[in-house]
C-alpha cells in the first residue's frame, strides 16, 4: 500500500497544483465580476452629476470605482436644499435594494483558503519522501537497500514537485492578492459611502418634513 501511495505521490502533487491555478483563474473572473458590477451600479447611481469623473476606458476599475465615490463626496458637500442631493435620496433607495455586489463572505473564504493551502505543498513533498523511503524499509532486509536506491527518485521527485509548486503557487498569489485586497477596500469604502448618503440624507428629510409640518400648522384656519 505504500509503495503504491508513494508511487503516484508526484502526479498527485502535480495534479493538486493544477486544480489550485484553476481556482486561482475562477478567483480572478470573480473577483473580475464583482468589481464590474460595483462599477456599474456606481456609475448608474452618479449619472446626471455636474463634475462626474470623465475616465478613459483603460483605466483600472477599481479606481473608477474610488472616483465615483469622489463624486458621490462631492454632491454630500453641497448645500442642503441642493438639486444633486435630491437626487441622490432617490438613487439610494434603488442602490439598497442591490446590495448582492457587496456580499463578500464567499470570496474571502475561499481567497483565504487558496492562499493558506500554498504552504501544504512543500510538506505533501517531504510526506511523498518518506512514504518512499518507508515502503522501502517495509520490504525485506536483505532488498531494503536496493529497493531504497531504486525508490530514492521518487522521493526526491516528490520533495521537487512540491517545492516547485509552492513557488509558482506563491508568485501567482503575489501578483493577484493586491487586486483582491483592493476588492475588499472598494466594498469596505461603497458601504461607507451607503451609510454617510444615508446619514445625511435622512437627516435633510427629517428636517425638510418638520418645516412642512410648521409651515402647515402656522398657516391660519379659515374664517366660517
Amino acid at each position: 500500500m505504500l509503495e503504491l501511495i508513494s508511487s503516484y505521490s508526484t502526479i498527485a502533487i502535480l495534479a493538486a497544483a493544477a486544480i489550485h491555478l484553476l481556482v486561482f483563474a475562477v478567483l480572478i473572473l470573480w473577483a473580475r465580476a464583482d468589481r464590474k458590477r460595483i462599477a456599474q451600479t456606481l456609475e448608474r447611481f452618479t449619472a446626471g452629476l455636474p463634475h462626474r469623473s470623465r475616465m478613459d476606458f483603460h483605466v483600472h476599475l477599481s479606481d473608477q470605482i474610488e472616483a465615483f465615490l469622489a463624486d458621490i463626496g462631492d454632491v454630500l458637500a453641497e448645500p442642503p436644499h441642493s438639486p444633486d442631493r435630491a437626487k441622490l435620496v432617490e438613487r439610494i433607495r434603488v442602490l439598497d435594494e442591490r446590495r448582492d455586489y457587496l456580499q463578500s463572505l464567499r470570496f474571502e473564504t475561499a481567497w483565504n483558503v487558496a492562499r493558506t493551502m500554498i504552504e501544504a505543498y512543500p510538506l505533501a513533498g517531504v510526506l511523498g519522501t518518506i512514504l518512499a523511503i518507508g515502503s522501502a524499509l517495509a520490504a525485506d532486509d536483505q532488498a531494503s537497500v536496493n529497493i531504497i536506491v531504486s525508490r530514492f527518485g521518487d522521493a526526491i521527485w516528490s520533495t521537487f514537485a512540491g517545492l516547485a509548486a509552492a513557488i509558482v503557487l506563491m508568485l501567482i498569489s503575489s501578483i493577484v492578492e493586491p487586486g483582491f485586497a483592493r476588492l475588499s477596500e472598494n466594498r469596505l469604502h461603497v458601504r461607507e459611502m451607503a451609510s454617510r448618503v444615508k446619514r445625511e440624507l435622512s437627516v435633510y428629510e427629517r428636517a425638510d418634513s418638520n418645516r412642512n409640518e410648521s409651515v402647515s400648522t402656522a398657516q391660519p384656519e379659515p374664517r366660517t
